[in-house]
């Protein structure tokens, strides 16, 4: 099991995250890409980070809401959407290009993320944005009863899906991630988050916020490296991977 994080989130003199010490224990980066965090040397020096640790590189494009970071809903036109996505996905493949990596896949961020599992009209835009790219690379989402919908959709665009899920998140009932608006909806000590990694690979399941158990199949775990004891949890996470894989 592939271990992915979101990184490259700060900006200017602003630090985000422990970008440094988090990447030597995942598999997958998911890097801003300016519209909700980063810049163009953030991104650079991000992408040289990845590198050295030998770390897949994704784009993490979201709506233009550097306010926000990303988690406001925003509406846009199919078009703009596509167009959004293609525009900083193609920033961050132009960075890779320049270093002499590969841009390896891409996941949308926050509310863009959110709204593309529930709309089916801006999940085709940022598919159609996928097909218009240089390269071709797989788009990751949500791991949902959905899934098999979406992947069908996805190929007949010529495009492969990443389906992942989330070990600090909670779920609602439907599968989807809980608001984090709302009490619990962010798993936030070392053995709940152990445990979920374990349900996960172990039985291909999740406990809902409810206590309701969902079958998930995922590609990839995401992990978040902003937290006060992202370190320690990531790190307890890849040793509890690697002691299942033994």
């Amino acid at each position: 099991m592939k271990l992915n994080c979101d990184m490259g989130e700060s900006y200017g003199v602003w630090t985000m995250g422990m970008d440094t010490d988090v990447m030597p224990y995942v598999d997958m980066a998911n890097i801003a890409c300016g519209f909700h965090a980063s810049d163009p040397m953030i991104m650079a020096k991000t992408v040289q980070l990845a590198k050295v640790h030998h770390v897949a590189i994704g784009a993490h494009p979201s709506y233009p809401d550097l306010l926000g970071f990303g988690r406001r809903d925003m509406h846009f036109s199919t078009d703009e959407i596509t167009h959004i996505v293609l525009y900083q996905v193609g920033a961050l493949h132009s960075i890779c290009y320049a270093q002499g990596v590969s841009l390896d896949y891409v996941k949308p961020h926050g509310a863009l993320y959110n709204t593309m599992m529930k709309d089916e009209a801006v999940f085709e835009s940022i598919l159609h944005a996928m097909t218009l790219l240089p390269i071709s690379v797989p788009l990751m989402i949500l791991a949902t009863d959905q899934a098999a919908i979406m992947r069908a959709k996805a190929h007949k665009q010529g495009v492969q899906l990443l389906l992942e899920a989330f070990c600090d998140r909670a779920y609602t009932d439907e599968g989807k991630l809980v608001s984090r608006d709302i009490k619990g909806a962010v798993l936030d000590t070392d053995e709940a988050i152990t445990a979920r990694v374990e349900e996960l690979i172990v039985n291909k399941q999740i406990t809902t916020i409810s206590g309701k158990k969902l079958d998930i199949d995922a590609d990839t775990i995401c992990v978040h490296g902003d937290s006060a004891h992202a370190l320690e949890s990531v790190k307890t996470i890849r040793q509890f991977i690697t002691s299942l894989s033994l």
